[in-house]
């Protein structure tokens, strides 16, 4: 099916490769399953929760998660400022094929 579906249509139109182009890349998809996991979490946390990234990253990875509708910024108007980052409805949507893949890879590591 899925071969059929690719030799019928253009790549970039299909729902797989609009799929991927909102959740590729290194930090996405940790980002993604963070917020299922812990559903409201600070930037700090985040930072914690990914290791080695840098500040840069993570806000850009954020802004276009928010961009896409996949997460949720949530600002305070306090001193010092506090910002917390939950998942849309769009967002927990996908959980289920995240939690997938998370089974998939349970089930055959080698």
């Amino acid at each position: 099916m899925i071969r059929n579906y690719i030799e019928n249509a253009n790549f970039e139109d299909t729902g797989f490769s609009y799929t991927m182009s909102l959740i590729s890349g290194k930090h996405k998809m940790v980002i993604l399953y963070c917020l299922m996991e812990f559903e409201i979490v600070r930037f700090n946390e985040l930072k914690r929760y990914l290791g080695n990234v840098s500040d840069k990253t993570l806000s850009t990875n954020l802004k276009e998660l928010e961009s896409a509708h996949l997460v949720e910024r949530k600002e305070y108007p306090q001193i010092p400022p506090k910002v917390e980052y939950s998942l849309s409805e769009r967002g927990k949507s996908l959980m289920k094929i995240l939690d997938q893949l998370c089974t998939w890879g349970e089930e055959n590591r080698v």
